[in-house]
């Protein structure tokens, strides 16, 4: 959520920071105009109760019996309006909340302008496609091959878009999530096991809702909502509490199934494991002062490089255009893994700041100093990584002439040794 503050004291700065991601700016007048009335109307209520008040005190000392009750008929009336216009207000507080709630956040200066993914600006790459020495395959092909990933009997279970891990299939995601924790701790994260199914108000303050209910599932009679991402049950953790500044920052990673209506083209990504309505994730979340949250998504950023690096697999980051971010970004990198059997880049991490944006509507604050006010702390999210696209760089990079997968030395150790998948 932006900050009305800022809307009130620079709404044409707002509006051109919106039109930088394409979003029209006419939302901003009509918060403008609801808080105008808001104002106005909470006026007219403060003024009403100052009257009452005063009256009241007037009327306990009226010793005319007729004269007194003809002054708490009129008190009544203006009992009367107060409520109405409290009710007033309350409507144009919740149509001006709710419009709040939908407006993006607005992205940072270093953000390059652009409508899509066409516009966004590779800024590093380590290692290049190179020819594996034979015909590469797509994972889909080696995993039925090789009796590690079911299609067929994911789809009688569930439907389209499911599969199932057996084997050393299953054994190796179980590895790559173990491996991913184990480094994120060694990074300095602190490991948290959350919930996968939350309450309503988690979504709400993540960013969530309202504009991606369509993508997101939920119990609608028990009123709970299954995890898109861990960033959503970590976003939460603190809501409604004051951090003091000597507990920031705060580093945080967990591992969460991951469960989306995927809106998936026809005849895009049919195949393999790629887009899926549940997949694992590990998470990097930061809680950090806002002075220091870009040094903070830059280390984020330089973490999640390393754990692709680890793997061994080529690797480009990109820096996201305005029309490519996400709803809640200020700024986003995203980093991908070559695939050479399906002949793309992969997108297996996305690192952002948000920076107040989810703290104003989870009320998520810390005090900067005793005795001073409290203030919204920044938010930082990153994948660390998304385990399905990992897995297919893993299993396309790593395949042999003969059909088997080398397992990469850092997964060795989670894999009982074993170093290779025939």
């Amino acid at each position: 959520m932006l900050d009305i503050k800022l809307i009130r004291e620079q709404p044409d700065f707002v509006k051109a920071q919106l039109g930088r991601a394409e979003v029209a700016g006419d939302v901003i007048d009509t918060i403008l105009s609801l808080d105008e009335q808001r104002r106005t109307l909470l006026q007219q209520v403060e003024s009403l109760k100052a009257e009452r008040n005063a009256v009241s005190k007037e009327i306990g000392k009226m010793k005319d019996a007729a004269a007194r009750d003809t002054r708490i008929a009129e008190m009544r009336v203006v009992g009367d309006r107060i409520t109405e216009l409290d009710r007033e207000v309350a409507e144009v507080e919740e149509r001006q909340r709710m419009l709040m709630l939908e407006i993006r956040n607005l992205p940072h200066a270093d953000v390059p302008e652009g409508a899509d993914e066409s516009a966004n600006v590779v800024i590093a790459q380590e290692g290049e496609p190179h020819d594996l020495g034979f015909p590469a395959q797509p994972h889909w092909d080696l995993g039925e091959a090789l009796g590690i990933i079911d299609f067929e009997r994911g789809a009688k279970l569930s439907g389209s878009r499911f599969y199932v891990l057996q084997g050393l299939g299953a054994k190796l995601q179980r590895a790559l999530i173990q491996w991913l924790l184990d480094l994120h701790v060694e990074q300095g994260y602190r490991e948290v096991y959350p919930p996968f199914i939350v309450k309503e108000h988690c979504m709400w303050g993540a960013g969530q809702l309202p504009k991606f209910s369509d993508n997101l599932y939920r119990d609608e009679d028990a009123g709970f909502w299954l995890v898109p991402t861990a960033e959503v049950p970590l976003t939460n953790l603190y809501t409604d509490e004051i951090l003091d500044a000597g507990q920031l920052p705060i580093h945080l990673c967990a591992y969460t199934p991951c469960f989306r209506r995927e809106q998936m083209s026809a005849g895009r990504d049919v195949r393999g494991i790629k887009r899926g309505h549940q997949f694992d994730k590990v998470e990097m979340y930061k809680f950090v002062h806002p002075d220091t949250s870009y040094a903070e998504l830059e280390k984020m950023r330089a973490d999640a490089e390393a754990t692709c690096r680890a793997l061994g697999i080529p690797f480009r980051t990109k820096l996201l255009c305005t029309g490519d971010m996400g709803f809640a970004a200020t700024k986003t990198y995203d980093l991908e893994l070559w695939a050479p059997g399906q002949e793309e880049w992969l997108e297996v991490s996305s690192c952002s700041n948000v920076e107040a944006f989810q703290a104003r509507r989870a009320n998520l604050r810390f005090r900067p100093a005793p005795g001073e006010r409290p203030d919204h702390l920044h938010t930082l999210n990153g994948s660390g990584l998304g385990v399905p696209r990992t897995m297919i760089a893993i299993m396309e990079n790593y395949q042999q002439a003969d059909g088997s997968i080398v397992i990469p030395e850092v997964l060795r150790p989670y894999m009982g040794g074993r170093d290779v998948i025939r």
